[in-house]
C-alpha cells in the first residue's frame, strides 16, 4: 500500500493519537458511544481510505505494542478491583467467573462448531477466548449509561477478571490441540500449563506485595511511584509471558488487584493516572486494530458467520448468565441487563488472531477464520451494546436516566434548593452527618444520607453514578473545598460547585484555583445564604415560553438572584451571572426570590415553586 508507506512511525503515532482522542471527544459532544466512533475512524483511515496500514508502518513491533497496551489496560482494571467496595455484588461476580465462564466456553464452542462450521480444534480454542467481555469496551459504556453500583460492578469485574482467564483458556485448549497434532506427552503439556499459571500468580502477587510495602514504608519518593509502577509492570508481564505465552495478562491483573487492596495512601492518585493512560491506550489500540482490518476476508465470510454472532448474543450469553446467577440474590432486572450485555474488545481480537495463525501453522484448515470471526463479533457487539445499553437500562428501571443533584449540607438554603429541584423531577440527595439537620429534608420528602459523603459508608450506600452535579453548601468552608476537590474527578470539575468561602477575596487566604468547586449564583457564603432564607427568601423555578422570555422574567423579578437553569434537553447548569443564561423557550430558570416578590406570575409565565 504505497500511500500507507509514506506515513512514518512518528506520523503514525500522531495520527493514532489524534483519531483516538478526537473520537472520544466527539463522542462526548454528540452523546454517542466512544467505542463506535473509534472503530469507525480506524476503518476509515485504514482499509477504506488506505491512508494507514499499521502492519506496514510498525512491522514486527505491532504485536508487542498491542500486547503491552492490553497489559497496562488490564493492570489498571485490576487497580479498580477493591474487594471492600464489591459489597453485594460479591456473590454474583464469583458465580459469573466460576460458573458462567466454563458454561460460556462450552456453549461458545458448540456454537462455533454447529453454527459457524469450525472444526472442534478451532472451536475449542476460540470458545475459550470468547469468555472475555472486554474491559476496554465496558468501562466507557458504564460511564455513559450511569448504571447502579451492583450491575456495574458485576459487568466490570467479569470483564477484567475474565480477560486473562479467556486468554489462558485459549492457551489450555491450544495445548490440547498441540498434543493431539504432535503426539507429545499430554502430561508434559498439562504440567507446562500449570507451571505457567502458578508462576503468573506468584509473580503478580509478589510484585504487588513488594510495591505496596515499598510505597507504605516511604522507600519510593512520590514523584517516582508511577514510573516505578510502570517499570515493574513491564518486567512482570515479560517474565510471566516467557514462561507461558499469554500468562502475563494474568500476572499483571493479580498485581493490580493486590495493590488495589493494600490500602495505600497514594492509591487514588495512582489509579487516576492509570485511568488517563488507559484512555489513551484504549483509543490507540482500537484505532490500530480497526485500521488493520482486511475487508476482503470479512466479505468472504458466509451467512454462517453472521448466524453465529446472532446465536452468541441471543442464546449463548443469556443462557450462560442464567445458569451462573440462578438462585443468586441478584434481582431479575439486573440479571436481564447482564445477560444482554457482553461487548467484546481488544483482547478477543488480538488473542484470536495469534492463535488463528498458530492453528494454521499446525495444519488446522479453519484456523485462519478465527481473526475475521473475532473482528465481526467485536464490531457487532460494540455497536449494538454501545447504542443499546443505556436505553435497555432505562427500560429495566436501572438508571440511565437524567443525572441527579447531590446537595452536601442540610441547611435551610440547601434543603430549599433540593426541594425546588425535586419538584422539577430531578433526582436529588441531601447528605449531612448531622441527624437533626436532616429532619428538615426528611419532612420535605427528600432522599437523604446521614454521614460524611467522603466516607467508606457513602461508597457502599450512595450511588454516586446516578448524580451528575454536586453542590458543597455546608457551613464549613474547608470541608466544602475538600468535598469539591475530591468529587471533581468523579463528576467532572465543571459539575462540582461550592458556596463562596468567607475570606475568598483576601489574597492571603485565597486557595489555588485547582482546589474546590465552581462558584455560582450570588457568590455568597453559606452563612449569608442561610440568612436570606431566615429573612423569608424562597427558591423557585420559572419556565420560559415564546411569549415570556428571559428579559420579561428579569423585568418582572428585578431583585431575583439567578442560581441556574435547566435547558429544554434537561441539562442542569448553575451560573455565576445572568449573561450565561441560554433563554430558549422551554428553559426553566432557578432563582432565589425575595419575600416582597410578586404573588402570582404574569400571563404566560410558569408557576414559581416555593422554597
Amino acid at each position: 500500500m504505497a500511500e500507507a508507506g509514506a506515513l512514518g512511525p512518528v506520523g503514525a503515532f500522531a495520527l493514532v493519537g489524534a483519531l483516538g482522542v478526537g473520537a472520544q471527544w466527539l463522542a462526548w459532544r454528540l452523546h454517542m458511544p466512544a467505542i463506535v466512533l473509534m472503530l469507525a475512524a480506524g476503518v476509515l483511515v485504514g482499509p477504506v481510505a488506505g491512508l494507514f496500514d499499521p502492519a506496514h508502518v510498525f512491522g514486527d513491533l505491532m504485536g508487542p505494542m498491542i500486547q503491552l497496551a492490553v497489559a497496562v489496560i488490564l493492570f489498571e482494571g485490576g487497580l479498580s478491583l477493591d474487594f471492600a467496595k464489591l459489597g453485594d455484588a460479591r456473590v454474583g461476580v464469583r458465580r459469573l467467573i466460576y460458573l458462567g465462564a466454563p458454561v460460556g466456553w462450552l456453549l461458545s464452542a458448540l456454537a462455533l462448531h454447529f453454527v459457524a462450521g469450525l472444526g472442534w480444534a478451532s472451536a475449542s480454542v476460540f470458545g475459550g477466548i470468547m469468555i472475555v467481555t472486554g474491559p476496554t469496551v465496558i468501562a466507557p459504556l458504564l460511564r455513559q449509561a450511569r448504571l447502579p453500583r451492583r450491575p456495574a460492578a458485576l459487568l466490570q469485574w467479569e470483564a477484567i477478571v475474565g480477560d486473562p482467564l479467556g486468554a489462558l483458556a485459549a492457551v489450555l485448549a491450544f495445548e490440547v490441540v498441540l498434543v493431539a497434532a504432535t503426539a507429545t506427552s499430554p502430561l508434559a503439556a498439562v504440567g507446562d500449563f500449570a507451571l505457567g499459571i502458578a508462576v503468573a500468580g506468584l509473580l503478580g502477587a509478589a510484585a504487588g506485595w513488594a510495591l505496596a510495602r515499598g510505597f507504605q514504608a516511604g522507600r519510593v519518593p512520590e514523584y517516582m511511584k508511577v514510573p516505578v509502577l510502570f517499570a515493574v509492570l513491564l518486567v512482570v508481564f515479560a517474565a510471566s509471558d516467557a514462561v507461558l505465552h499469554e500468562s502475563g495478562l494474568l500476572a499483571v491483573t493479580v498485581m493490580g488487584v493486590w495493590i488495589a487492596n493494600a490500602g495505600l495512601p497514594s492509591y487514588d492518585e495512582l489509579r487516576r493516572f492509570k485511568e488517563h493512560a488507559t484512555v489513551l491506550l484504549v483509543s490507540g489500540v482500537f484505532i490500530l486494530m480497526a485500521a488493520s482490518l482486511d475487508l476482503g476476508r470479512i466479505a468472504a465470510l458466509d451467512w454462517r458467520a453472521w448466524a453465529f454472532v446472532a446465536v452468541v448474543i441471543l442464546v449463548v450469553r443469556p443462557l450462560s448468565v442464567s445458569v451462573a446467577l440462578a438462585g443468586s440474590p441478584v434481582p431479575w432486572r439486573e440479571r436481564a441487563l447482564i445477560a444482554l450485555t457482553a461487548p467484546r474488545g481488544i483482547v478477543l481480537v488480538a488473542v484470536a488472531a495469534l492463535f488463528g495463525a498458530r492453528l494454521d501453522a499446525l495444519g488446522v484448515d479453519d484456523g485462519t477464520l478465527l481473526g475475521p470471526l473475532a473482528f465481526v463479533l467485536v464490531a457487532v457487539t460494540v455497536v449494538l451494546h454501545g447504542f443499546a445499553l443505556k436505553p435497555l437500562a432505562q427500560v429495566l428501571g436501572l438508571g440511565g436516566g437524567m443525572p441527579g443533584v447531590l446537595v452536601i449540607g442540610a441547611s435551610r438554603w440547601g434543603v430549599a434548593l433540593a426541594e425546588a429541584l425535586a419538584k422539577l423531577e430531578l433526582p436529588v440527595l441531601v447528605a449531612d452527618p448531622n441527624h437533626m439537620r436532616l429532619r428538615r429534608a426528611r419532612r420535605a420528602g427528600l432522599a437523604v444520607f446521614m454521614g460524611d459523603i467522603l466516607s467508606e459508608a457513602a461508597e457502599h450506600s450512595v450511588e454516586l453514578v446516578a448524580f451528575g452535579t454536586a453542590i458543597a453548601a455546608t457551613d464549613n468552608d474547608a470541608y466544602n473545598t475538600l468535598v469539591a476537590t475530591d468529587l471533581g474527578p468523579e463528576f467532572g470539575r465543571d459539575n462540582v460547585y461550592q458556596t463562596a468561602r468567607e475570606r475568598e477575596d483576601n489574597a492571603r487566604h485565597a486557595l489555588p484555583s485547582t482546589l474546590g468547586g465552581r462558584g455560582f449564583g450570588p457568590s455568597e457564603t453559606a452563612e449569608a445564604l442561610e440568612q436570606r432564607m431566615i429573612d423569608g427568601w424562597t427558591i423557585g423555578a420559572t419556565r420560559l415560553t415564546e411569549e415570556f422570555g428571559y428579559p420579561d422574567w428579569r423585568e418582572k423579578r428585578p431583585d431575583a438572584v439567578l442560581l441556574g437553569w435547566i435547558g429544554p434537553g434537561g441539562r442542569l447548569r448553575f451560573v455565576a451571572s445572568d449573561a450565561e443564561v441560554k433563554s430558549a423557550p422551554g428553559t426553566r430558570l432557578i432563582a432565589m426570590l425575595p419575600p416582597e416578590g410578586p404573588t402570582a406570575p404574569p400571563a404566560g409565565e410558569g408557576a414559581s415553586l416555593p422554597g
